[in-house]
């Protein structure tokens, strides 16, 4: 029973860090310039299913997901048309952000749905180990 609240909270570990980076992606939104001198780039995480045998030898499973690595949104950085911008290009142009503020709303709001499945897991296979507990009453 105890590895169901592990791969519960091994998924809300995961949409933690996914939702930090959603609101790190909105908080650079209107980013020109980055630490490199580029425009800032949406970071997304890349989730992994783990399912490995406990070293115990028992039998039993470890299992759940884990954020693997967080990968920079490669798709082109859009322009702006700005020659007063301190960052703007001979012609004129400055690079923006490639995160899309929508798509972002859209991440957080299932990451957040299932940060809260999670939990419900959690709730659930409490109150079921409690019922079972009370059988023998």
């Amino acid at each position: 029973m105890a590895n169901i609240f592990d791969i519960a909270g091994s998924g809300m570990a995961a949409q933690s860090q996914r939702l930090n980076l959603v609101a790190s992606n909105l908080a650079n939104a209107d980013s020109t310039s980055g630490p490199d001198g580029e425009a800032y780039r949406a970071q997304n995480p890349v989730f992994s299913a783990l399912l490995q045998q406990a070293q115990s030898g028992n039998g039993s499973t470890n299992a759940g997901v884990a954020v693997t690595a967080v990968v920079a949104d490669q798709s082109p950085l859009p322009v702006r048309y700005d020659p007063g911008h301190p960052h703007a290009n001979e012609a004129g142009y400055v690079e923006m952000s490639n995160v899309n503020a929508m798509a972002e709303m859209a991440n957080m709001m299932s990451a957040s749905r299932s940060y809260q499945s999670n939990i419900e897991v959690m709730n659930t296979s409490k109150q079921l180990m409690l019922r079972t507990l009370q059988i023998g009453r």
